[in-house]
């Protein structure tokens, strides 16, 4: 697909790496993989992509119609012992895109009993300047609504992103205890500057000492799963290593938190 997306977060690799455009394998060239794979006695199909409901839409809003060829199609080519799972890792489901719907597709034609959703963070503001596309409230609803219809909510969650302050730290801990207490569970991530993304010269995330307490609680309750530690020391070498060679023009300031121009 050729569509210009207007979602292009500022800590994703993917939309950067092909001008933010969908590219989409037809039904018929996915089949065809599927097809072999059953040849060969494989029996799971999973699909990769940041954004599962988009598949085939030429804008912002899912075609439903066209994702639910697609598993029509992938169902019946993996054949009765086969399996495909849409919305689950690696294949997440944006919050505002979540529907009654949508969700009785997955049902109908996968196996999967759980869904990701995408929020990144509790606070409207981070959201913004992140150019997520969604606020917290898409969030909330997506988690309603899958739990309703039977399924578990796993919700991605990035704590230290740029600029954040206590303020927004709150709200992120405010709305992961809120998804916990509808049954749903936070998959949390420290965040990371990744190369060639626009917030690649921002600080490696930095999450203070009662912030970890609070993730920790959340995490003994198993409401909260993930390797947000490990990224956590990651950062720190990483931020330790920005220092000892700073690339040519890079500003070791932290990026300020505003929407983008560009």
């Amino acid at each position: 697909m050729g569509s210009l997306t207007q979602n292009r977060c500022r800590f994703c690799q993917t939309p950067f790496m092909f001008s933010a455009r969908f590219r989409h394998r037809s039904v018929q060239n996915v089949r065809w993989h599927v097809d072999r794979m059953r040849e060969r006695g494989l029996r799971d199909v999973r699909f990769i992509t940041p954004t599962a409901l988009s598949y085939g839409s030429q804008d912002e809003s899912p075609n439903l119609d066209a994702v639910e060829e697609l598993l029509a199609s992938c169902k019946e080519g993996i054949g009765p012992d086969g399996r495909v799972f849409f919305g689950s890792f690696p294949s997440e489901i944006r919050p505002e895109h979540v529907s009654r719907e949508a969700l009785r597709l997955v049902k109908r034609y996968c196996a999967n009993n759980n869904i990701i959703v995408g929020a990144q963070s509790g606070s409207d503001r981070v959201l913004d300047a992140a150019k997520r596309g969604h606020g917290v409230e898409e969030v909330m609803r997506a988690a309603r609504l899958g739990i309703e219809e039977g399924f578990r909510i796993n919700v991605d969650m990035i704590f230290g992103m740029p600029g954040e302050d206590q303020a927004d730290v709150d709200a992120s801990l405010s709305l992961a205890r809120e998804l916990a207490a509808l049954g749903a569970r936070i998959h949390a991530h420290t965040f990371m500057p990744l190369p060639g993304t626009p917030w690649r010269d921002a600080a490696p995330g930095d999450v203070d000492p009662e912030t970890i307490k609070a993730v920790d609680r959340l995490s003994q309750q198993g409401a909260l799963y993930g390797h947000w530690q490990r990224q956590r020391e990651h950062a720190t070498r990483l931020a330790a290593a920005a220092e000892a060679y700073p690339r040519p023009g890079r500003s070791r300031t932290l990026l300020p938190l505003r929407p983008s121009e560009d």
